[in-house]
């Protein structure tokens, strides 16, 4: 169940109130009038199926509440209530399987800015990778996987194609392209100071290196299992099941990839430079194909879903 807390204009309230009440899969709904100071209106509140939240929200939005007044939406862990049982109950289709586009939109927007915290994470999960492609530890490998934060902005990407939002597809590419490149550039800095003091040295790069040498030798069980992590995540999102982007993360070789070319381009051994970058290029591909099928096939079956259910309530 979502809990929604609105602030609407006294002259919205009723048309508000009245959406709340036809919208199958809701409930609890509680008015008072004149709480709200600013902006000034009254306080409507209501739970309502997750199931049923992208079809109330959208409502909402098209009555303009959210440009004159406010819609704050919340995940309820624990609802104890009959009616809340009987409202999900009522509400087209599986909670797990609803998507809620507002809040996918407004979570990868986030996710997608090209903030410091977000270079300065995918530049030390490189610098991590880099230490583990020339030592040859795949724990350091899995290690930088999970402290990379790209899938946000991938994510982020998937959704504007599949929402037609340009602004978004913009700062999700420049967030994408701009992090690995400055990843990498320091990475190749990186490299040339661990040289320096004699913890890296060509020879470690160039020897048998069998729990890493898949980061630069790309085929395509490389695209098989990043269209796989790409499906999973954008699972993992919809469903608010966010655990699962863990796997996601140690699943593909983006920030490995970016490691290695970093760390060649720095021993100048363009062989490996191009076969991690292709093989970094191939991850995101897939990933981003993958993500983008996987909303378009979830936009699709969940209207067919709900035009059965508006079909039935009808019959």
């Amino acid at each position: 169940m979502l809990h929604l807390r609105l602030i609407t204009p006294s002259d919205k309230t009723d048309a508000v109130v009245r959406l709340i009440e036809k919208t199958v899969g809701t409930t609890h709904l509680a008015v008072v009038p004149g709480a709200a100071r600013d902006p000034v209106g009254d306080v409507v509140m209501c739970d309502v199926a997750r199931e049923a939240g992208d079809e109330l929200i959208g409502g909402l939005r098209a009555l303009d509440i959210d440009k004159s007044g406010s819609i704050a939406v919340e995940n309820i862990d624990l609802s104890l209530s009959y009616r809340a049982d009987k409202a999900a109950d009522e509400a087209p289709g599986e909670g797990a399987d609803a998507v809620l586009w507002e809040q996918l939109a407004d979570a990868t927007h986030e996710e997608s800015t090209l903030s410091v915290t977000y270079v300065a994470f995918i530049t030390l999960a490189t610098m991590i990778a880099a230490c583990g492609v020339v030592l040859d530890n795949a724990i350091l490998i899995v290690g930088a996987m999970a402290v990379g934060p790209e899938f946000g902005p991938l994510a982020g990407f998937c959704t504007a194609l599949v929402q037609r939002a340009p602004r978004l597809a913009l700062r999700s590419l420049i967030a994408i392209v701009a992090g690995f490149a400055v990843a990498m550039l320091v990475t190749v800095g990186f490299s040339y100071f661990m040289d320096g003091v004699g913890l890296f040295s060509q020879d470690m790069l160039e020897r048998a290196r069998p729990n890493t040498a898949f980061v630069y030798a790309p085929d395509w069980f490389s695209f098989v299992v990043a269209v796989l992590a790409g499906i999973a995540g954008m699972l993992s999102l919809t469903s608010a099941k966010s655990g699962a982007l863990v796997g996601v993360a140690i699943s593909v070789t983006t920030v490995p990839a970016a490691a290695n070319a970093a760390v060649a381009l720095s021993y100048g051994e363009p062989g490996q430079t191009w076969g991690s970058t292709e093989q970094l290029l191939l991850n995101l591909l897939g990933i981003v194909l993958a993500g983008t099928l996987t909303l378009l096939a979830q936009k699709y079956f969940w209207a067919l879903q709900r035009k059965r259910a508006a079909r039935s309530r009808h019959v």
